[in-house]
C-alpha cells in the first residue's frame, strides 16, 4: 500500500480508501466485516461512511452502515488502526435516526448527527467529519448550470463552521471536510476560517472519474494551491467503467440492475461509446478496465485517497490491487484522445 498525508493534518492515509455505502443494503454485516478485515490486511487504513448510508438510500435502512463499522470496531479492537471519515446530511426524507423537520447545517442538526454517528460507530471521535453536500442552492450531483436564488435562506457557512469548531475543541471530531462543493464554497469556508480562527477544511470529496473530470476545471488548481486533499468518489462511475454493463448487460445483484437511481446518466449513446472506448484501451494494453480507471485517478497530483466501493470480495481485491498499476505514457495518451472527443459525458 502507498500512503499520503492529508494536507495540514497529522493523518497519513492509504491512497485507497474503503467506501462503505452498500453495506446494509447490497451487503450484509458479515460482508462488511469481511471487507474491512481484508482491506486492513492489505494496508488500507482509511474508511469512508456517512450517516445516511447505505445507498441506494432507504429511510428504514439509514444508519445501518455506520452500525456495521461500529460492530467491527468493537469485535476487533481496531479503532486505533483506522482513520474514519463520516458525513452529516440534511435530507429530511432520508434520515430516520434524528429529527430533521427543520433541516439545516446548524447547531442542533449537526450535534444530533454527530452524536448519532458516534453511537453507531461505537467510538468517541471521528477523524474527519464532512458536510455531505451544500445546503444552499447550487449545482452539484451532475447539474451543469447554476441558477442564482437571491432569496436563498440556507444556513451561513460561518454558522456551520462555528459548530464544527466547537466539536473539534470537544474532541468529538479531529478535522473537517466538505463534499460535492463548488469553488465558491471552498473559498467561503477558507475565508471564514481565517477571519474567525476556525478550523480550515482539509479535504473535499467530489465525484471524479474518466467519465467526469470536471473537477479539473478550477477546483484542482484551487486545492493544490490552498493545501486541501481530494477524496474522489464514484471513481468507476457506479461500476460502469468495468465494462460490465456494456451492450445492455444487467449483471445479477449489481447496483444499476437493482436500482435505476442515476442510471440514466450512463445510458446515453455518447456515454456508452466513451465507456466502450476506455474498456478497449484497457484491453489493448492488457489492463483490467477497473484497475486502469483507478490507476488514472491515483496518478493525478491533486488526488489524496480514492474511495472505492465493492459488493463482492473479487471486486474489492481487484480495486485494491490497482495501487500497484503504473500507467504508461501510451496508455495516458490513449485516455486523453478519448477525453478530447467525449469529455465528461455523465455530467
Amino acid at each position: 500500500m502507498k500512503y499520503k498525508k492529508i494536507p495540514n493534518t497529522n493523518l497519513e492515509v492509504s491512497e485507497i480508501c474503503l467506501g462503505s455505502m452498500t453495506w446494509g443494503n447490497q451487503n450484509t454485516e458479515e460482508d462488511a466485516h469481511e471487507q474491512l478485515d481484508y482491506a486492513l490486511s492489505q494496508g488500507v487504513n482509511f474508511i469512508d461512511t456517512a450517516e445516511m448510508y447505505p445507498i441506494p438510500p432507504e429511510r428504514e435502512l439509514q444508519g445501518r452502515t455506520e452500525t456495521y463499522i461500529g460492530t467491527w470496531l468493537k469485535k476487533t479492537g481496531n479503532r486505533d488502526k483506522v482513520i474514519i471519515a463520516s458525513k452529516v446530511c440534511i435530507e429530511s426524507s432520508l434520515i430516520q435516526t434524528r429529527d430533521t423537520s427543520n433541516p439545516h447545517y446548524d447547531e442542533k442538526n449537526i450535534r444530533d448527527a454527530i452524536e448519532g454517528s458516534l453511537t453507531r460507530l461505537q467510538t468517541d471521535y471521528i477523524d474527519l467529519y464532512q458536510i455531505h453536500w451544500p445546503e444552499r442552492k447550487t449545482n452539484f450531483f451532475g447539474i451543469r448550470g447554476y441558477q442564482h436564488d437571491e432569496n436563498d435562506q440556507s444556513t451561513k457557512i460561518e454558522e456551520t463552521l462555528r459548530v464544527l469548531n466547537e466539536l473539534v475543541k470537544e474532541g468529538k471530531i479531529h478535522y473537517i471536510g466538505i463534499s460535492n462543493e463548488t469553488p465558491w464554497g471552498i473559498l467561503e469556508y477558507l475565508r471564514v476560517a481565517e477571519k474567525k480562527g476556525y478550523p480550515r477544511i482539509v479535504t473535499i470529496q467530489n465525484q471524479y472519474s474518466l467519465l467526469n473530470r470536471t473537477f479539473e476545471i478550477g477546483l484542482a488548481e484551487m486545492i493544490l494551491k490552498e493545501g486541501i486533499g481530494l477524496l474522489p468518489y464514484s471513481p468507476l462511475s457506479m461500476g460502469v467503467l468495468s465494462g460490465k454493463y456494456l451492450n445492455g448487460a444487467k449483471p445479477e445483484k449489481s447496483r444499476l440492475t437493482i436500482s435505476e437511481r442515476h442510471g440514466a446518466r450512463y445510458n446515453h449513446d455518447h456515454t456508452q461509446e466513451a465507456i466502450a472506448r476506455y474498456v478497449e484501451v484497457a484491453k489493448k494494453h492488457e489492463l483490467d478496465p477497473s484497475q486502469m480507471a483507478l490507476a488514472f485517478i491515483l496518478s493525478r497530483p491533486f488526488n489524496t485517497s480514492v474511495i472505492i466501493g465493492a459488493t463482492t470480495m473479487e471486486q474489492l481485491k481487484t480495486d485494491i490491487d490497482s495501487i500497484n498499476i503504473i500507467l504508461s505514457d501510451e496508455v495516458l495518451s490513449d485516455i486523453e484522445d478519448i477525453y478530447k472527443q467525449i469529455p465528461d459525458p455523465t455530467v
